[in-house]
């Protein structure tokens, strides 16, 4: 840049020195605001029971070894990612670095992305149990009821792919392969002499078991699915095309038979995965993630996740979940159609709880499926006759603004496709997600966290 001239000689001007060092005195405890939602996070972790983590840290007092990163730090770390929509570990031990509200929950402990991986999918029954707690502790202090819960269910993408599915011959093949690469492998590092080239090798064995294990996994599962009863298959409807004696004529381009059942596929990346049809339309590897959410503050009281892409026989299950938690039977319970099942009506009614969904619908207009059919039971027929009800309408309608609000919150949370593999795993998942989502809730509401 060119510096102006003047009569009397060059402007004096300040410029930029970007390159000083500068050493500032700040605190991390300043670096937040009062108000934070960081702060919220971390009064949230320190009233949850972390006495089960902490048994199983092996670093103790009066022996050797590095301490062991505190395990609230861990917890808020990942409730704080989930609510920042942050799923990757690797991103996670980035922000530790150059984000304040990350830098402020660590408090200048050092972390990495090994340990927050681990430990996001490690914990996977405390979690619950934590979920259990926080309603419990609400329902104590009379903030909630769970008088009426509304159920809905979400396809979350799954980690494997759709090419890594695989009939049972190639998973016979690959899985020969990969024992043979293990034995390799593992003579290749008992006769390797050096050290650094030892821990090289054994990365790669370990990888090479990890791939051997899912790939007996995946054969587990496809024995599983194969035991499965198949459906009966339907009887070839009788051609319109007739021979000299009357019947069908074999050759004939007219004639049905029935279609032999495919043999399943399972995936070598992930054998929990099954393939779903999306919100979208799609087919895709995914699982079927269940929320149950109390209707009058949104908070996720239960949840479940399944391989079945179908939300039919899901109603029953998630209703006994939430009694045996709570020990409390909601007297509502609001679903959409997709959960509708005859069967499900007559359990949920008969252990005192008013199913509040819609019936289905009939293929001819002129039948009124609100009325009572000559084949329902009790139950059946009463939750039809309530269901035409104005009452019934109004509590319906709140199905969508509190279920299907949590099912929007999680995925704008980065719910949309699991970065980890199995079933337990992805629960472990969903289970942060309803942590991260009742803590904000109850930000929302202004309820007080306590221990």
């Amino acid at each position: 840049m060119t510096e102006p001239v003047r009569a009397g000689g060059a402007a004096r001007v300040m410029s930029p020195q970007r390159n000083q060092v500068e050493l500032r005195p700040v605190d991390l405890e300043s670096l937040l605001a009062h108000d934070h939602a960081a702060r919220t996070v971390w009064a949230f972790v320190q009233a949850l029971d972390l006495a089960p983590l902490y048994a199983r840290i092996k670093s103790v007092a009066g022996r050797g070894g590095a301490p062991a990163i505190d395990p609230a730090i861990l917890v808020a770390l990942w409730l704080w990612a989930t609510i920042d929509g942050v799923g990757s570990a690797r991103e996670i031990d980035r922000l530790c670095d150059r984000d304040d509200a990350y830098r402020w929950i660590c408090g200048g402990v050092g972390v990495n992305y090994h340990s927050l991986a681990d430990f996001r999918t490690a914990h996977e029954a405390w979690l619950d149990a934590q979920l259990t707690a926080s309603i419990t502790s609400l329902l104590d202090r009379r903030l909630i009821t769970l008088n009426a819960v509304a159920q809905d269910g979400l396809r979350v993408r799954a980690h494997a792919k759709a090419s890594s599915f695989r009939r049972r011959e190639k998973l016979a093949e690959l899985r020969a392969q990969a024992e043979a690469q293990v034995r390799t492998l593992k003579r290749e590092l008992t006769e390797d002499a050096g050290a650094s080239a030892r821990r090289k090798q054994a990365a790669i064995e370990r990888a090479a078991r990890e791939r051997e294990q899912r790939l007996a996994a995946a054969l587990a599962t496809m024995d599983k699915l194969q035991r499965k009863p198949l459906p009966e298959a339907k009887k070839p409807k009788p051609s319109k095309r007739r021979g000299r004696g009357g019947d069908d004529e074999p050759g004939s381009p007219t004639s049905t038979a029935a279609k032999p059942e495919p043999e399943p596929r399972v995936s070598t990346t992930d054998p929990d995965a099954r393939v779903m049809k999306m919100a979208d339309g799609g087919f895709r590897p995914a699982f079927n993630a269940q929320l149950a959410v109390d209707a009058q503050t949104q908070l996720i009281a239960a949840v479940a996740i399944t391989h079945s892409g179908s939300d039919m026989g899901q109603m029953s299950p998630m209703h006994a979940n939430i009694q045996q938690r709570y020990a409390v039977t909601p007297e509502h319970w609001l679903a959409d159609g997709g959960f509708t099942k005859l069967q499900a009506i007559d359990e949920l009614t008969a252990r005192g709880t008013q199913p509040v969904l819609p019936p289905p619908r009939s293929r001819n207009p002129d039948i009124d499926r609100l009325a009572p059919k000559d084949t329902d039971s009790p139950a059946q027929a009463q939750w039809r006759e309530f269901m035409r009800s104005d009452f019934a309408k109004a509590l319906y309608i709140q199905r969508g603004a509190t279920v299907e609000c949590a099912n929007a919150q999680l995925r704008r949370r980065g719910l949309q496709r699991f970065n980890v593999c199995g079933i337990a795993k992805a629960r472990a998942v969903l289970l942060w997600h309803a942590l991260a989502h009742n803590l904000m809730r109850m930000r929302s509401l202004n309820i007080a966290v306590e221990a």
